[in-house]
């Protein structure tokens, strides 16, 4: 028995999308496992975390470097990152391939909207003032760099601020 795909868009103000196979009606893998079961991604956050101190990604001197133009290091790590992240998809959508539970992976075109310019020019200037991208923010409060509680605060904020404004915004 072969499953099918349908895809159904809930809201046209909203970015999600329901995909639901046959009866199932979230993006999420409808299978449920007990609390312990999550410890692998855990442990896989905490390598990725060691990983990044050590390619010194969440330096502020090297976010500094980068925005001053002045090293090629981050530029060199992010291009890494997105030519990876290409080359899944595309084994992904050429293989067809599953999840670990055998689920199909779907992926979803978006429209291209002026808000997300806006909203990529917000990222960058936060960026470079705190010299933190989201991504390692906790692993910077993990290595003891607690001034950047401030910044995950204020991350929080924006994106509690970003839901209460959001339908005024520009599409």
């Amino acid at each position: 028995m072969q499953n099918t795909t349908t895809i159904q868009k809930i809201d046209t103000n909203t970015d999600f999308e329901v995909r639901s196979l046959d009866a199932m009606c979230t993006n999420d893998s409808s299978l449920q496992h007990p609390w312990w079961y999550n410890l692998k991604y855990g442990i896989a956050g905490i390598i990725f975390g060691i990983i990044l101190i050590k390619a010194e990604v969440i330096s502020w001197f090297r976010i500094q470097e980068m925005f001053h133009l002045q090293s090629f290091h981050m530029y060199g790590v992010i291009g890494s990152a997105v030519i990876t992240g290409a080359t899944g998809v595309f084994l992904i959508k050429k293989l067809h391939l599953k999840t670990i539970h055998g689920e199909p992976i779907v992926f979803i075109q978006k429209k291209f909207s002026k808000g997300q310019v806006y909203g990529g020019i917000i990222f960058g200037l936060g960026w470079a003032m705190t010299g933190a991208c989201p991504g390692p923010l906790f692993v910077l409060i993990g290595s003891g760099i607690t001034v950047i509680l401030v910044v995950l605060f204020s991350a929080i904020a924006g994106t509690w601020v970003y839901g209460a404004i959001r339908e005024k915004l520009p599409h």
